[in-house]
């Protein structure tokens, strides 16, 4: 049970989706919570921004990439030690630019049709996220 006082971070997730089923994980930089974990590209929702609003600005800040449009997959929460997160994931399947690490984040390309990705660890609130990208696929 989630404690009342504890703050709800709002978090845009935005999993880009290629024309060959494969998605894009990010590597979180040093200095950040989970250093090193691999997770979907994303980031917190500022007061006053819609949920396209905040991945536009967080995908170009991460990855150089100016997305054109997104489509809502799921809204999932998970308590980190650190935070509350309330994430709000959507697939992008429109974007222009080569999505490249701006804050100098590894990037690695997972095909859809593995059982897991080729990278870890993964953020706890990743599995859930690419468990719906599969079933959507399926």
């Amino acid at each position: 049970m989630m404690d009342a006082n504890r703050p709800v971070t709002e978090v845009a997730a935005g999993i880009l989706l290629d024309s060959e089923g494969r998605y894009l994980l990010g590597q979180r930089p040093e200095g950040k919570p989970y250093a090193g974990y691999w997770e979907v590209p994303g980031g917190k929702i500022e007061v006053g921004e819609s949920v396209f609003e905040a991945l536009k600005r967080e995908l170009q800040e991460e990855l150089g990439v100016d997305i054109e449009a997104s489509e809502e997959l799921t809204v999932l929460e998970h308590d980190y030690p650190h935070a509350y997160v309330r994430l709000h994931v959507s697939i992008i399947r429109k974007w222009s630019g080569t999505p490249r690490g701006c804050e100098g984040q590894a990037l690695s390309w997972e095909s859809l049709s593995n059982s897991s990705p080729s990278v870890g660890p993964l953020l706890p609130a990743a599995w859930p996220m690419l468990e719906r990208l599969k079933q959507l696929k399926a």
